[in-house]
């Protein structure tokens, strides 16, 4: 199965537009346009009932402890943890591709309701447990929301997004499931699975030493 992303080359830094968080003109940090990217799949397997689409990234701090705090630097040794930022199952076999801005075309304080689609089922990100106890971010985060990286992390981060194909035309998830949620729903039911990673960081410094 293959998987297209016209958004940005595999490997290569993610455009800003797709970013929940970019870097302003001055100061550390602006939101973005959010914007969910153009993804579509072919060369899908014989017997392909359903697809999910995850993306998510393994490299965000496993504490938050120095995340974006002045004169402070999140370590490159410091473990990581998987952070998802788009989660949806039960796409139907006749689909192949869910479209820019189908999904997100900004922030949304306190987040977007999960739910059914057009083009499938949507869970939570996992910007929902980022900012929990938030009193103007804080809520459900349904569906895409892009890179935002702290920016004060030394390493840059990798997003990848991935189809599944799937054996099951539904998994049986309810509410504001989460990605590791699907991963489980998902074990034994994927004939095959097509990713592409992009780049992305908030790190001023690493940003000059990447261009």
């Amino acid at each position: 199965m293959d998987i297209t992303l016209k958004a940005w080359a595999h490997g290569a830094p993610i455009p800003e537009k797709f970013a929940f968080g970019k870097i302003p003109a001055t100061g550390r940090f602006d939101t973005s346009d959010n914007i969910n990217p153009e993804i579509s799949w072919s060369n899908v397997p014989e017997g392909t009932k359903s697809f999910a689409v995850i993306m998510h990234d393994p490299d965000v701090p496993s504490s938050g402890e120095d995340v974006n705090q002045e004169g402070k630097t999140v370590p490159a040794d410091l473990p990581r943890v998987d952070f998802y930022h788009w989660v949806v199952v039960n796409i139907p076999a006749s689909t192949r591709e869910i479209a820019e801005g189908a999904d997100s075309l900004g922030v949304t304080p306190g987040g977007k309701t999960a739910g059914q689609r057009s083009y499938g089922k949507t869970g939570i990100n996992s910007y929902t447990d980022w900012f929990a106890g938030d009193a103007d971010m804080g809520g459900d985060y349904g569906g895409y929301d892009g890179p935002c990286p702290p920016w004060n992390d030394s390493i840059i981060h990798h997003y990848h997004v991935t189809v599944y194909a799937l054996d099951v035309e539904a998994v049986a998830l309810e509410g504001n499931f989460t990605g590791a949620d699907v991963i489980v729903a998902i074990k034994g039911h994927v004939l095959a699975e097509a990713s592409q990673m992009g780049t992305y960081s908030m790190n001023r410094d690493l940003r000059e030493q990447a261009a």
